[in-house]
């Protein structure tokens, strides 16, 4: 029991945090306010109940529909509730202790983006400066990559995506990358320190080229002018990142320390 008590607890703390999510990434694009008043179904407007609220066991009870006014509830919901809920769950068994808990609230912050990113092609600039600012204080904390790594790599990684988005521009005329991506590259960069920033663009630029893939398979046309959320594969690849070498170096229930990074720092 004492193996799964953190998991759980994450878990469940992930698919609240989740639910939140959902919300403001339907709300926050509309410029509508998601700080204030009860919850509320985005059809009809009416206040729900407690029982109403439950991450993914009222999706399921209500078939899927609001109680009041039988809408659809959109199924964004309980995805972003699940994949809050496996983020807390996974980063509690990853990582031992607090390295597992910052981890799972650098994975959810970076599901915020994600699902903005998602539904709006979004990164608000708040989101990205409460990522970079919360990885440089566990950073200051003494946890995982030193302090310093980090700084450089929030530097690093804003100043590489800012460049490469000029450069696009000037080249072709038109905007290549979102005024947000450089700015969440750079956040990824002060959670995992410059030497790893490589590594996450790697991922998502694998990540973004099996998406057109996937689209291409399915029969659907592809053209250079289309838009990819990059965010959300910057998002996937950066949590990846933290992940693998915790799977690789702390298996469960080994009771050892897990690093934070893939590049071996001594401390």
């Amino acid at each position: 029991m004492e193996l799964w008590g953190r998991p759980i607890l994450l878990g469940v703390l992930g698919a609240v945090f989740g639910s939140f999510i959902a919300t403001i990434a339907i709300r926050w694009p509309e410029g509508r306010d998601v700080a204030r008043g009860r919850s509320a179904c985005d059809s009809c407007g009416t206040s729900l109940r407690a029982a109403e609220l439950v991450p993914v066991l009222s999706y399921l009870a209500q078939r899927g529909l609001c109680r009041h006014c039988s809408a659809r509830i959109a199924p964004s919901h309980w995805a972003t509730e699940l994949v809050g809920l496996a983020i807390g769950v996974i980063a509690g068994l990853a990582a031992p202790g607090l390295e597992g808990t910052a981890g799972a609230v650098f994975g959810w912050l970076l599901l915020a983006l994600a699902a903005l990113d998602l539904a709006a092609f979004w990164l608000p600039n708040g989101l990205n400066a409460a990522l970079a600012v919360i990885g440089l204080g566990v950073g200051a904390m003494g946890f995982g990559v030193p302090l310093t790594a980090r700084v450089i790599g929030g530097v690093a990684g804003f100043a590489a995506l800012w460049v490469v988005a000029r450069g696009y521009k000037t080249l072709r005329g038109r905007q290549g990358l979102g005024g947000g991506d450089p700015k969440l590259f750079g956040a990824i960069g002060c959670w995992l320190g410059w030497e790893n920033l490589p590594l996450v663009l790697l991922a998502a630029s694998l990540i973004g080229l099996a998406v057109v893939l996937a689209m291409l398979v399915a029969g659907r046309r592809v053209r250079a002018s289309d838009r990819l959320p990059f965010g959300v594969m910057l998002a996937l690849g950066a949590w990846a990142v933290w992940l693998v070498p915790q799977l690789l170096s702390a298996p469960i229930g080994t009771g050892a320390d897990a690093p934070w990074q893939l590049t071996s720092i001594e401390h």
